[in-house]
């Protein structure tokens, strides 16, 4: 059976050492929330979500000073500069002529040796934790700039899942990086006014959860606001298909003071992200038509994410947009992994209204709260 990494205990991730500012590379334990300038909101919501206790498949970042380092020392940035100048974001072919230019320098450029060395030896340590020879990873781009009010970064850049061997983790960190100037997000830039050297990137190298099942939830309902719910969609294999929107999910609502399952749809699932194993590589294939219909996620798993994602919003404070897996190798109970948490940026924007209206007795103002997603005590 696969063996994954225990998280560390809260006080022997105190009692680490910090890294040093400018170190080009360092593990989600030795993050948190406060360091999105040094990984991006991705890689600092995991090394808080692993500071919590919460189950997160273990992994590393590229700092944004690292990648900024091979940008600056391949000679690259002052060809963005020049590429990038004067561009209309509305000539789409423009932009698509500079994007490939910027991105086959980046991806053709090698790092130094010692960056090289530093991810190498990362990727090993990392797959000697998990008991896995070259532990198949997720290579995934952190952006600094991925949740700012008014402006939403996230979904622009790459995300390479399923990668294996050091070689191959190279070159997709670079193809990570090259992402950050794709056609869509130079032309996102320039319409909000952002220069593109504000918006750095870093890059998180993280453990494959080996998914039967994943998907995403909402501490709130996605359509309507209700903070007294939980929402969890869910697809056979990687989350892939789910937050594409490739396939129509399985989707449950959950009461978030009781946890029990108040609606439950389940769809005809045709496609799913999986593992070919003779390639190693992730693959888009048909479900089985006998299990189209099937429901992904257990009711008992549905439970246990809800109180998890319960834990996270209490954490953070607000409503949250989270990411999950249930990994095949091990065993109920201790196979669901969040891979990502971040803001819910629609709703909880907006302000709060009592749906009971002006309570008027004690009843009356548990009731408001129920409905409101007020924390009653």
């Amino acid at each position: 059976m696969e063996i994954h990494a225990r998280v560390a205990n809260a006080d022997t991730l105190q009692s680490r050492p910090k890294p040093a500012a400018d170190a080009p590379l360092v593990w989600f334990e030795d993050c948190d929330q406060h360091d999105v300038e040094r990984v991006g909101g991705k890689c600092s919501s995991l090394g808080e979500l692993i500071h919590m206790g919460v189950r997160v498949p273990p992994g590393f970042a590229i700092t944004t000073t690292g990648c900024t380092r091979f940008l600056r020392e391949a000679g690259i940035l002052d060809e963005v500069g020049r590429l990038t100048r004067g561009l209309d974001p509305q000539d789409i072919e423009r932009l698509e002529q500079a994007s490939a230019t910027i991105r086959s320098l980046i991806e053709s450029r090698p790092m130094a040796i010692e960056l090289q060395d530093a991810i190498g030896e990362a990727y090993r340590k990392l797959s000697v934790r998990c008991c896995v020879p070259a532990a198949p990873v997720a290579v995934r781009s952190s952006a600094t700039a991925e949740d700012l009010p008014g402006a939403s970064f996230a979904g622009q850049q790459d995300t390479y899942l399923w990668v294996r061997g050091a070689d191959s983790v190279l070159e997709h960190v670079r193809r990570c990086i090259s992402s950050l100037y794709t056609a869509r997000a130079i032309a996102y830039r320039i319409r909000m006014g952002f220069e593109h050297e504000q918006v750095a990137i870093s890059v998180g190298v993280q453990k494959m959860a080996n998914a039967y099942t994943a998907g995403v939830m909402f501490t709130l309902h996605p359509g309507n606001g209700d903070r007294s719910v939980i929402v969890v969609d869910s697809n056979f294999g990687f989350g892939e298909s789910v937050v594409s929107g490739e396939v129509t999910p399985d989707h449950f609502v959950v009461n978030k003071v009781t946890l029990d399952i108040m609606e439950r749809t389940i769809s005809q699932k045709e496609v799913c992200y999986t593992v070919d194993l003779k390639a190693q590589r992730c693959v888009a294939m048909e479900v089985p038509f006998e299990r189209q219909t099937v429901q992904s996620v257990l009711d008992d798993e549905i439970s246990e994410l809800a109180w998890m994602g319960k834990r996270i919003e209490k954490h953070y404070g607000r409503p949250m947009d989270i990411e999950w897996a249930l990994d095949k190798d091990l065993p109920a109970g201790g196979n669901i992994f969040i891979l990502q948490a971040r803001p819910e940026t629609v709703w909880s924007e907006k302000p709060v209204t009592s749906a009971a209206g002006e309570a008027r007795s004690a009843t009356d103002f548990i009731l408001a709260g129920l409905l409101s997603g007020r924390r009653i005590s």
